[in-house]
């Protein structure tokens, strides 16, 4: 099984909570119908209005939701419907076949088919460093830093997709798509994100530590950041979704 990451952006004269509801309800349900093993709508509705401190904008326009949709293959003429089902749903596309990683599952707040998963979930989108080979930086960000994104946030969910290659023309050279869960409260309070309530010396320390991790693999003045709510459509391992 293969795992596509649609990124979609919004036409602009469609309301935001519109355009979210549509494509929770019709391009999720569409895209299973259409042979989708399953699907995930992450996108930037005004329920993560609260967490607009926390996007970090060098796209422009940003994208605004991100669909994931599990596959038995990515080849051209099988992917077709699914594209243009996702084409009918945005303003624009892209697409890209991603090796996900699931360091950190979520077991704290399984989510339920269609229903909106707890907490808000942030969705970075990173560019690899010239001065890094691909397996130095793969090294670097599952190895090295995923023990520390892990241990300085609140995070109950983390997933990792290593860009293999983008399906379509046009699409920005990201080498890497995160995704990570955290609660609610995270959305207006650095000290519950950084998984330090009422403890100004751990809020320094886990940021000062994050910090200084990310600078050894990321391009921080390339890096988008997006707070979304996770929709799980259909998960396409039920046991551990």
């Amino acid at each position: 099984m293969e795992k596509v990451l649609y990124v979609l952006w919004r036409d602009p004269t469609t309301p935001l909570d519109a355009w979210a509801q549509r494509l929770r309800t019709d391009l999720g349900p569409a895209l299973r119908a259409s042979g989708a093993h399953g699907v995930q709508v992450n996108v930037a509705d005004e329920a993560v209005a609260p967490a607009s401190a926390m996007r970090i904008v060098t796209t422009d326009p940003q994208m605004e939701a991100v669909v994931g949709v599990w596959v038995d293959t990515v080849v051209a003429d099988r992917r077709q419907p699914l594209d243009d089902l996702v084409a009918t749903a945005s303003s624009r596309f892209v697409a890209y076949l991603v090796a996900e990683s699931q360091p950190l599952p979520n077991t704290e707040h399984p989510p339920r088919p269609g229903e909106r998963t707890a907490g808000y979930a942030q969705v970075a989108f990173l560019h690899r460093p010239a001065a890094l080979s691909a397996e130095e930086w793969l090294d670097v960000w599952q190895n090295g830093h995923t023990p520390v994104a892990i241990d300085t946030q609140s995070t109950f969910q983390y997933v990792q997709n290593e860009v293999i290659r983008a399906l379509t023309p046009g699409a920005p050279p990201w080498g890497g798509i995160v995704e990570e869960c955290f609660p609610a409260e995270a959305m207006g309070d650095l000290h519950v994100f950084f998984d330090a309530v009422g403890d100004d010396d751990r809020l320094l320390a886990n940021m000062t530590a994050m910090g200084e991790s990310t600078g050894r693999f990321l391009e921080t003045d390339q890096l988008d950041v997006v707070p979304t709510s996770q929709y799980v459509i259909g998960p396409p391992f039920p046991a551990s979704r």
